[in-house]
Parts: structure tokens; C-alpha cells; sequence
């Protein structure tokens, strides 16, 4: 069998970038599109994959005003969305100073290219400080909650409705309090596993002990709240069927509702948080490259344009899981 060979051009050579290529672009710019064009592809399965799951569990998926509401130095004020919206700045401030890096590089404007590059980077880096701050909040938790048998969280509220933390309605017991390990119980449970601040007995009696507390299940009513349970109701749903304390979120727990909802947390944006160090540091190795004049003496800035794009891809995908998980 012979191998068919693809000729483009009037010269009749292999097409190896150039000028005179398919859509006028290079051969590195073509590979890089390619890139982006699978890389979008994931995204747009995992999102997908976010979206199915959160329509099969609509009534109790989290609400994210709640989730996403701290900013910091400002301890214990409600600022639902605003450090994610500034986080979103940020990125999108570096996407800017990336286009005017590749519109200097076009005008061969070494020290401009170099200025706009170096904030593209401090974008960039202050980005991924702030989704890991983020990460942290959402790990550790601010109120806790108690879990069901059957997985359901239970939150606390005061009789105005107003969210209460753990150590408000716990009360402290004389017990032994042992964390179960694989030599004096579960064995499926590792040797790491912590024990929580509060027991389930210290926060029932506790409950019991402050009239003006409620219980507040996961499933939302018409209007989109939380379901708040009369006193009655509250005091029987703790007896009856909470079984552990939750504290924060991890793979497995989560103090704000379904633990999927923490699994595509953690990977989707921990996904984009890679893609974006990725960009960091091809961006500090470009910045580099500008400072030592390796594009001057090539008399082109086309390397600064692919990373380019391959920052907005980034940046652009950020608009969506923004959209996804903050917004909608």
C-alpha cells in the first residue's frame, strides 16, 4: 500500500508552516488551536457532567451566596460572590495585558512586550493565591452540620433564620471519644481519620438545651430556601436520624449538601487551577525569552502570540465554571 502524501501550495511542497499555508496561519499556531480545540472539548464534558448531576439532585444541590460568602479580613461578614468576582477581574485584567503583549510584540516593541507580559504573570499567580484561599474556606467549613443515615445534611438556624454554628449549639459532655481505626474497629477507615470538634451527642443535648434553635434540611421549597423545620420537627429529625457531625467539605462529606457537589468542585476547578499554573509558567519562561532578546533576533513575537492564546482559552473557560458553579 503507498502512502499518500498532501502537497499545498504553488510550489508543491509538503506544507511545514509559512506564509502561504491553510488559513494563513503557521504550523505552531495550527498545533496550538488543535490543543485548544480538544481542551475545550473536556471542559465542555465535565460541565456537562456537573449539569446532569446537579439537575438529578435540583431540590437539595447548595446554594452558592451560601457557600461562597467569605472575603478576607472581613471575618464574619456576609459578602456572598464578591471574592469570586474578583477573583474573575483579575483574570480577565491579565487576559487584557496579554493583547496588548502580542499587539507590542507585532510593533517589535521589546520593553512594552516585556511590562505586559510581567503583569500577565502577576495576574495570573495572584488568580491561583486566590483559588486556593478559596479552596481553603471551603475545606474548613464556618457553621458545620450534622449528616443523616441516609446522607442528608442538616444545618442550624436561629428563630429568625439566620445560619448558627456548631459551637453554638453544642454543649460539652464527659465522654471518652475514641477515632475509630483499622485496629479497634473499622478497618475500612484510615489510620488518619480525625476526630470532629463535636460529638453528635454533645450537639443533640446541646439542641435540646436552646429553644430558639431549628433545623434546617438541604431540600429547597417553591421558592428556592432551605426547608426550616418547626421546633417539633427538628428536635425529631435529631433524635431519630442524625448519626455524625460534618465539618467543611472533602470527598466524601460536605457540610453545604450532596458530596458531588464538593467532588466537581474540587476537580473541575482544580482542573482549570492547573491549566492556569500551566500558563504561568509558560509565561515566565516567555517573559524571559522577551527580557534576553530571543524574538528580536528571530524578528518575530509569534511564540507570545500562541501562549497568548492558549491565556484566553484559559481565561474563557473560567467564564463558564464561574458561570456554572457561582452564578446559575
Amino acid at each position: 500500500m503507498e502512502a499518500t502524501v498532501v502537497r499545498t501550495g504553488t510550489e508543491g511542497k509538503t506544507w511545514g508552516g509559512g506564509s502561504k499555508s491553510p488559513l494563513k496561519a503557521s504550523y505552531g499556531k495550527m498545533m496550538m488551536w488543535f490543543f485548544i480545540t480538544s481542551d475545550a472539548l473536556t471542559f465542555s464534558a465535565f460541565l456537562a457532567s456537573y449539569g446532569f448531576s446537579r439537575f438529578k439532585f435540583l431540590d437539595s444541590w447548595p446554594i452558592a451566596d451560601e457557600v461562597f460568602n467569605h472575603f478576607p479580613f472581613m471575618h464574619g461578614v456576609d459578602a456572598p460572590m464578591y471574592y469570586v468576582a474578583l477573583m474573575t477581574f483579575i483574570l480577565i485584567f491579565s487576559s487584557v495585558t496579554m493583547v496588548l503583549a502580542v499587539d507590542a510584540g507585532h510593533h517589535m516593541k521589546k520593553a512594552k512586550v516585556t511590562l505586559y507580559m510581567f503583569l500577565t504573570i502577576i495576574g495570573g499567580v495572584i488568580f491561583l493565591g486566590s483559588q486556593a484561599w478559596e479552596w481553603k474556606n471551603f475545606i474548613k467549613g464556618e457553621y458545620g452540620a450534622v449528616e443523616t443515615r441516609g446522607g442528608q445534611i442538616l444545618q442550624f438556624v436561629d428563630s429568625n433564620g439566620e445560619r448558627v454554628a456548631l459551637h453554638d449549639v453544642a454543649t460539652t459532655l464527659k465522654e471518652d471519644r475514641v477515632a475509630h481505626e483499622r485496629k479497634n474497629g473499622l478497618w475500612f477507615v484510615g489510620d488518619d481519620a480525625e476526630l470532629t470538634t463535636y460529638s453528635i451527642d454533645e450537639i443533640k443535648e446541646g439542641f435540646k438545651t436552646k429553644e430558639n434553635l431549628l433545623v434546617r434540611t438541604q431540600m429547597l421549597d417553591e421558592n428556592g430556601a432551605k426547608t426550616i423545620l418547626t421546633r417539633e420537627k427538628s428536635l425529631a429529625m435529631l433524635d431519630q436520624h442524625a448519626v455524625g457531625v460534618v465539618e467543611g467539605a472533602n470527598l466524601t462529606h460536605n457540610e453545604y449538601g450532596p458530596p458531588l457537589f464538593a467532588d466537581f468542585f474540587f476537580f473541575i476547578t482544580g482542573f482549570h487551577g492547573f491549566h492556569v499554573l500551566t500558563g504561568v509558567l509558560i509565561n515566565i519562561i516567555i517573559f524571559f525569552n522577551v527580557i534576553l532578546g530571543t524574538y528580536e533576533r528571530r524578528n518575530s513575537y509569534e511564540m507570545v502570540e500562541k501562549v497568548g492564546l492558549y491565556w484566553h482559552f484559559v481565561d474563557l473557560v473560567w467564564v463558564f465554571v464561574f458561570t456554572f458553579f457561582y452564578l446559575v
